[in-house]
């Protein structure tokens, strides 16, 4: 079976599609706004004329090199092009500021394609383990995750950790907006239809990030006309260092990344975020964290990469997405009779090898395509800030427009951008209010669901053991301040 699908992959055909899906997926990750579910949805319509394993392939291809390409942006302009690369959007830029793109850009290349390999490999081993025990996650469990994720905001944070908090909240009260997720009921909608959505994710981290950066570049008289470089050179010079360094960063990261992906609605954006806040908790140079540092990069690409292969372990499995791409490819799946459960095993081994070897060689044609898809960015490096800025806001604006076809993720940017650049200009950060929209409605979906459940009991939230064991975790975290205060007074 292993011989027919090494076949099924290695042939003219499907080795075209890769590579097309592969550019279609880099073009796309890198254009703010257009997100690698985004890319999923696009090809999903070409692939009702293929066959199972090249449909499979250009969907997987294009996924992890969007992923990727979010990276570029992010480090280019500090503008995430994928959701995922948020966590780390602000050490990316702080490091080309510091004239460090190329090692920079380098890190997310190689880190990528190693964090996908590593998922793979997982995913390829461990798949049916992995996924009888995401199963038994509750609303109970994921409640205790979602703040265990929403604590991550004060270690992420560069400043004060009262303002991260603070920033946190406006996050999470940002979220709050829409209709309420258990009784129906809309809030703060001031009687505006397009408001009872809710402020959309996308369209939020678009203002926030790079309509606060448009607004700062006018504003500073001051601030450079140029990025710190003028081109990218060897993107791999210093990577050798950086893996002997930060080895074990790379495989923590690449676990954290393929666990939070194989639990159902978690996804790589979740990973990148709470794989950067461990990377910082545990750093032996923590103070570094927000000047371009490229410790907590390094766990974060690897991480986000990672979760991609690790959400396929439960679609595969039981037919249950890990993730919003793997809720569309379930419904490949079906249309192409690899039903997704524990029978796909024995029904179609073949075609599912040949996916698990795609899997492979998608992450390692990341390595030359990402290559050239940055020297391709690094002509943005030429053209003087005055004339880029106007033209992301451009992009901004369109990409926005182009969410939901609607004048309002427009006026959504604007907004969420002057509240981003007031919140800076005074020294909050903006990322803990970013992780507060991405996890709000997790937090209180299972909040209300696990107090209906339990009737009202609180105590509830520790009698399953999984959930027992993520929440006196979350409370130990709490108070390990407190707890090496006191021990250092005595």
């Amino acid at each position: 079976m292993l011989t027919t699908a090494f076949g099924l992959v290695f042939d003219p055909y499907v080795l075209a599609v890769i590579v097309g899906s592969a550019a279609f997926g880099l073009f796309v990750g890198a254009i703010p706004g257009l997100t690698a579910t985004m890319a999923t949805a696009l090809l999903v319509p070409v692939t009702f004329f293929m066959d199972p394993v090249p449909a499979i392939a250009a969907i997987v291809t294009a996924t992890a090199m969007a992923i990727f390409a979010g990276d570029i942006p992010a480090a280019l302009l500090r503008l995430p092009g994928t959701p995922a690369s948020a966590a780390y959007v602000d050490e990316s830029y702080a490091m080309t500021r510091k004239g460090q793109l190329e090692l920079n850009l380098g890190v997310n290349l190689v880190f990528s394609v190693v964090g996908g390999l590593i998922g793979t490999v997982v995913l390829v081993t461990a798949a049916p383990a992995l996924a009888e025990v995401a199963l038994n996650f509750s609303s109970f469990e994921y409640f205790w995750l979602a703040l265990l994720g929403l604590t991550c905001a004060v270690f992420i944070s560069p400043s004060s950790p009262l303002k991260g908090v603070i920033s946190l909240l406006i996050g999470l009260g940002i979220a709050s907006i829409g209709i309420d997720v258990t009784a129906g009921h809309p809030r703060f909608t001031f009687g505006s239809v397009e408001m009872m959505g809710g402020v959309s994710f996308i369209p939020a981290m678009i203002g926030m990030f790079a309509v606060s950066e448009v607004m700062r570049s006018v504003c500073d008289a001051d601030a450079p006309l140029k990025l710190a470089q003028e081109r990218i050179g060897n993107v791999f010079r210093g990577i050798g260092a950086v893996t002997r360094r930060y080895w074990k960063n790379v495989l923590r990261g690449s676990v954290i990344g393929t666990a939070i992906g194989a639990l159902p609605g978690a996804g790589a954006d979740i990973a990148a975020w709470i794989s950067f806040a461990v990377s910082k908790k545990f750093s032996k140079e923590p103070e570094k964290f927000g000047t371009g540092h490229i410790e907590g990069i390094v766990d974060a690409t690897s991480a986000n990469n990672s979760a991609l292969s690790g959400a396929w372990i439960p679609a595969l499995v039981f037919g249950i997405p890990g993730d919003s791409i793997t809720a569309v490819v379930i419904g490949v799946l079906y249309m192409k009779g690899m039903n997704p459960g524990p029978t796909v095993f024995m029904q179609a081994a073949d075609q599912l090898y040949a996916v698990f070897i795609v899997f492979f060689l998608a992450n390692l044609l990341m390595l030359p395509l990402g290559l050239a898809a940055i020297r391709l960015s690094g002509q943005i490096l030429r053209a003087p800030r005055t004339v880029l800025m106007p033209i992301i806001l451009m992009f901004c604006i369109v990409g926005a427009f182009a969410i939901n076809n609607t004048v309002f993720g427009v006026g959504i940017i604007l907004v969420m951008g002057i509240l981003a650049w007031v919140m800076e200009e005074n020294g909050f950060p903006v990322a803990p209010a970013i992780l507060g929209m991405v996890l709000g409605e997790l937090l209180e979906g299972s909040f209300m669901t696990s107090m209906i459940k339990a009737d009202g009991d609180l105590l509830a939230f520790f009698h399953r053991p999984i959930a027992a064991v993520l929440g006196v975790a979350t409370i130990a975290l709490w108070l390990s301040p407190l707890l090496l205060r006191l021990l250092r007074k005595r």
